[in-house]
């Protein structure tokens, strides 16, 4: 039987006002953010295949960076999934006696840190450095996905906050650190099959 940290204590007040309200909400409002909450980070790869699509245009580089904002994400994601198993944080739909919009995730689906609110932030963030303007609207988007699934109930307000901050951070790392080396990388690429990803 695995011992799992119970965040409670740190706002679960917070989380229960929060879930009240959206028991209390019209019913469009809660099927919306259910909605987005369950389906939004396929709105955050479709904005990812725009930035791929318009940096091919502006040319082999900027189309490597734009490449890259996937295989960044994916990391991240997987780096969070590490962070997860090691805190083993209860979901505060286990721990708290509350009425969720979404069904609780099973035992050992831990709550800290949201993986919603990390791929949505590292999304956000590595997109800025392909378009201020994509990065702007997923930012946006990102800020939704957070709210979205403390809203729904399978996740306390740190979880999110931690989220958001680890995806962020993490991809603004790995951003940065690409484009020291947009040279190398381009040539390399362009001189393989995947040529046809850099340029139109």
């Amino acid at each position: 039987m695995l011992v799992a940290f119970q965040g409670s204590s740190i706002d679960g007040e917070a989380y229960t006002d929060v879930v009240n309200s959206a028991a209390q909400a019209p019913g469009w409002l809660d099927e919306l953010v259910s909605a987005w909450s369950t389906y939004g980070l396929v709105v955050f790869a479709a904005v990812m295949v725009v930035g791929w699509w318009r940096a091919r245009r502006v040319g082999a580089e900027a189309a490597v960076t734009a490449l890259a904002v996937p295989v960044v994400v994916v990391g991240v994601y997987g780096i969070d999934s590490l962070l997860k198993s090691a805190v083993r944080e209860s979901r505060p739909c286990r721990s708290l006696r509350v009425v969720t919009l979404e069904a609780c995730p099973g035992p050992g689906d831990w709550s800290f840190p949201s993986n919603h609110a990390t791929i949505a932030a590292a999304a956000a963030v590595a997109l800025f450095f392909v378009s201020r303007r994509l990065g702007a609207v997923a930012a946006v988007a990102a800020l939704a996905m957070a709210v979205s699934r403390v809203w729904v109930g399978v996740h306390y307000p740190h979880d999110v906050v931690v989220g958001v901050a680890v995806g962020a951070l993490l991809a603004f790392g790995a951003m940065t650190l690409l484009k020291r080396w947009p040279d190398s990388l381009t040539r390399r690429i362009t001189a393989t099959r995947l040529r046809p990803l850099l340029v139109s």
